[in-house]
């Protein structure tokens, strides 16, 4: 890092520009002034939207059942200019500038908010009935093909995937879900944890086809490698995302393989002045002893305020959460904390066939993930003993009834 960026502290910048108004972006508007922050504060988003939380979008608002998720954030009293249908379109490090579709923007410090942009299905970007559900428009273009009752094809059984089928579902649609691999949430959780999962669909009226690739669409249809087709008035792609920085090529920024920023563990870019919070950044983990790169509401609640504390000269905070979410599919509330890559014992609490189950994840005896389903309880307990590093009994961690809090070693 520059002497410029280690050297922060010793004055605050005017002027703090805010690329993204997700919720990275709004937090750190937030986190800034809660901090003391005096100087001006730009927000500039992409979308002609007032900023919003994407979370509902996936059940009340593509359900018909609110307007609209915009965050409950006074700007005026927060002393922050939004600026709208704005675009980031390149950054002059040298020059302090963020170039947007609405002209330059000069910086003090830059906060890079972009977040992440859906994977198109290829061969679809421009066709008719064939949807991503990222953002408020997604939404509300859906909103009318549950209303119909479109039989929907979802390719994709990851989170996304999962959390629209339920919504197409509880509108009265027939859905099949059809996935490359061999079970859903392939990407995110081991098979023997997943592979329960896959009776959730059939449970709630979905049918979910596991090793089908698509061919091609066409109107009407889904065709799949195989040569099934698939009634679809509509077809929703939920096969991932990538952090939103292609425009960030030649700016000096550096990108890892994945496209994310790598920031460090300041959530300081490679560039002096700029750091990078949200879906759109990586930061290196001590607790996983690995880089992360998180998808999540919560990593977009909690980095900014390390972000803040960096721009307003405190001493500089070390952004090493343990990573949480949480997923509502098929009737049942789903959360996961931590990490489990590197694990080298799996717990079992409670009958992966039943209502309520915990699949806990140990390393060297400590805690290191957990994924809680309809067990909010176990959730709770274990992000705490995740955070304190707490050594665990496996045998009593074992027994369901038992709390987690009373299963240390």
């Amino acid at each position: 890092m520059s002497e410029q960026t280690q050297e922060q502290g010793t004055s605050q910048p005017r002027r703090v520009v805010v690329a993204g108004a997700g919720m990275a972006g709004v937090q750190t508007a937030v986190a800034l002034r809660e901090q003391g922050f005096q100087g001006t504060v730009t927000l500039i988003g992409a979308e002609p939207h007032q900023p919003y939380d994407r979370p509902p979008l996936s059940k009340a608002v593509l359900l018909g059942k609110a307007e609209g998720s915009a965050f409950d954030v006074d700007f005026e009293t927060l002393g922050t200019e939004v600026r709208l249908g704005c675009e980031a379109l390149a950054v002059r490090p040298d020059a302090h500038v963020l170039d947007t579709s609405a002209g330059p923007v000069p910086y003090d410090v830059l906060v890079l908010a972009t977040g992440a942009e859906p994977i198109r299905l290829p061969g679809t970007e421009d066709m008719p009935g064939v949807h991503l559900l990222r953002t408020l428009d997604d939404a509300e273009r859906l909103r009318p093909v549950l209303a119909r009752q479109h039989d929907v094809v979802v390719v994709g059984a990851g989170w996304i995937g999962a959390e629209f089928a339920t919504a197409a579902r509880e509108a009265g649609c027939a859905v099949t879900v059809v996935e490359a691999a061999d079970r859903p949430l392939a990407g995110a959780l081991p098979a023997d944890v997943a592979a329960p999962m896959a009776a959730w669909y059939a449970d709630s009226g979905a049918v979910l086809r596991t090793h089908a690739r698509v061919e091609h669409v066409e109107p009407g249809a889904v065709v799949l490698d195989d040569g099934t087709r698939l009634p679809a008035g509509a077809v929703v792609v939920g096969i991932g995302a990538r952090p939103a920085t292609a425009w960030l090529a030649g700016s000096g920024v550096e990108l890892g393989e994945d496209g994310a920023i790598v920031a460090d563990e300041h959530l300081r870019t490679s560039v002096p002045d700029v750091y990078a919070v949200g879906d759109c950044a990586s930061f290196p983990s001590r607790r996983y002893g690995e880089r992360l790169l998180i998808h999540h509401w919560d990593n977009a609640l909690q980095g900014p305020r390390t972000v803040a504390a960096g721009i307003v000269g405190e001493a500089p905070a070390v952004y090493d959460p343990v990573p949480y979410f949480w997923s509502e599919q098929f009737g049942r509330f789903v959360q996961y904390a931590g990490h489990h890559a590197s694990a080298d014992t799996t717990v079992r609490r409670g009958d992966p066939a039943g209502p309520a189950w915990t699949v806990c994840w140990l390393r060297e005896g400590r805690l290191v993930a957990l994924l809680a389903v309809g067990r909010p309880r176990d959730l709770a307990q274990g992000r705490r003993l995740i955070e304190a590093g707490t050594p665990m009994d496996a045998e009593l961690l074992a027994d369901p009834a038992r709390p987690l809090k009373a299963a240390t070693a």
